[in-house]
C-alpha cells in the first residue's frame, strides 16, 4: 500500500485530500500539532504523528518511507505586509519540508500553492501557468499572496537540482469539511443573513473535492517541475452569491457593496492591526480584491497533462452548506 504524508491535513483542501487518498486504498500520514482540531476528520483511517513546520526533527520523522508528501500547511492572513508568522509557515516552513523531503529520498514532493503566486489578468483572458506575478502592479500584493509566491519559488529551484516535485495552484475552493470555516465563511455569513451586498469583483472558484482529485493527479502523471492550475469556475462574486441563495434557499443581496465604503472598511481594518497586532477580518487589500475582476485562470494545462475536470459548483456549494448544517454552524 503506498503512503503519502500531508502536511495541514485539518484544513479544508488537506481534509478533503486525505478522504481521496483513503478512498485510493492510500495509506495516510499527517502531522498535526497537540492542539490541532482533528474531529472532523474521525471518520478518517489516518495515521497521526505529532510534529510542526517549525521542527525540522519532526518533518524527517513524519516524512520516513513516504511515497509522495503533500505539502497543503499555510499560514492565512489579512495582512498588507509580510509578518514573521507568514513568512515562518509559509517560505521558512517549505524550506524546512523540501530539506526533509530530500533527506528521506520521498518519491516526490506535491507544494500546494494558489492562484495568487500565479499573476493576474491584463487582458480579458484567463491567466496561464506561464503568467506574469503581477499582483504588486495592480495593488493586489499581500503578505500573504508574497510569501506564497516566495514559497513556489524555492520549490522551482529544488527542482533544478533534481527533487521531484510538482506545483498546484488552486482556486478559491468550497466544499465540506471546511472546520474554521475558512473559505466557506462566505457561505455561513450568506445563509446567516450577514451579507447584505454584494461586491462588483470576481473570482475562481472551485469544488475543493476537485482539486484534491487534481493534487493526487498531480502526484501521479504531473511533470517535475512543472505547476498546475487547479481551476474551476471563473465567476463575479454576484452570481455565486445567488448561487449560493439558491441552494440555500435564502434571498441573495439585490445591491451592489459602495466601493468606497468597502475601501474605507479595509484601511480602517488594516490601522486596527497595525494599533492591536491582532488580524482583522478585512483589510485593505481584500476591499480591492473585492472589486477586481482580474482573478480569471485557465485549468487548460491541468486538464491536458492530469485529466483534471472541475465539477458543477453547485454539488460543492450544496454539500458545503450540509457539512456546515451538520456542525451547527448555520
Amino acid at each position: 500500500m503506498p503512503l503519502a504524508v500531508i502536511t495541514g491535513a485539518s484544513g479544508l483542501l488537506g481534509s478533503n485530500l486525505a478522504a481521496a487518498l483513503r478512498a485510493r486504498r492510500v495509506h495516510v500520514r499527517a502531522l498535526r500539532r497537540r492542539t490541532t482540531r482533528i474531529d472532523h476528520l474521525a471518520d478518517l483511517d489516518i495515521e497521526w504523528v505529532y510534529g510542526d513546520l517549525d521542527d525540522a526533527p519532526s518533518l524527517a520523522h513524519a516524512f520516513a518511507g513516504a511515497d509522495a508528501v503533500f505539502h497543503c500547511a499555510a499560514a492565512v492572513a489579512v495582512s498588507p505586509t509580510v509578518t514573521p508568522a507568514l513568512r515562518r509557515a509559509n517560505v521558512d516552513g517549505t524550506a524546512r519540508v523540501l530539506r526533509a523531503v530530500e533527506q528521506a529520498g520521498v518519491g516526490r514532493l506535491v507544494h500546494v500553492s494558489s492562484v495568487v503566486a500565479v499573476g493576474v489578468s491584463e487582458d480579458g483572458r484567463p491567466c496561464t501557468e506561464d503568467a506574469r506575478w503581477n499582483f504588486a502592479d495592480h495593488g493586489l500584493d499581500d503578505g500573504y499572496c508574497r510569501t506564497k509566491r516566495e514559497a513556489e519559488e524555492l520549490v522551482t529551484a529544488a527542482t533544478r537540482r533534481g527533487l521531484d516535485a510538482v506545483i498546484v495552484n488552486p482556486g478559491f475552493m468550497l466544499g465540506p469539511r471546511d472546520a474554521r470555516p475558512s473559505t466557506g465563511r462566505i457561505v455561513v455569513d450568506l445563509v446567516r443573513g450577514r451579507v447584505p451586498v454584494y461586491p462588483a469583483g470576481a473570482n475562481c472558484f472551485v469544488d475543493v473535492r476537485d482539486v484534491a482529485r487534481g493534487a493526487i493527479a498531480a502526484w501521479e502523471r504531473g511533470r517535475a517541475g512543472r505547476r498546475y492550475i487547479l481551476g474551476g469556475h471563473n465567476l463575479p462574486y454576484r452570481e455565486l452569491f445567488a448561487r449560493v441563495a439558491r441552494v440555500a434557499g435564502v434571498r441573495p443581496p439585490r445591491l451592489p457593496a459602495p466601493r468606497l465604503a468597502a475601501l474605507a472598511a479595509g484601511l480602517a481594518g488594516d490601522a486596527y492591526q497595525r494599533l492591536t497586532g491582532k488580524e482583522p477580518r478585512f483589510g485593505s487589500v481584500e476591499a480591492r480584491y473585492a472589486y477586481t475582476d482580474r482573478f480569471q485562470f485557465s485549468s487548460a494545462r491541468a486538464e491536458a497533462e492530469l485529466g483534471y475536470r472541475a465539477g458543477a459548483l453547485d454539488a460543492a456549494i450544496g454539500d458545503a452548506l450540509a457539512w456546515f448544517r451538520q456542525q451547527g454552524m448555520v
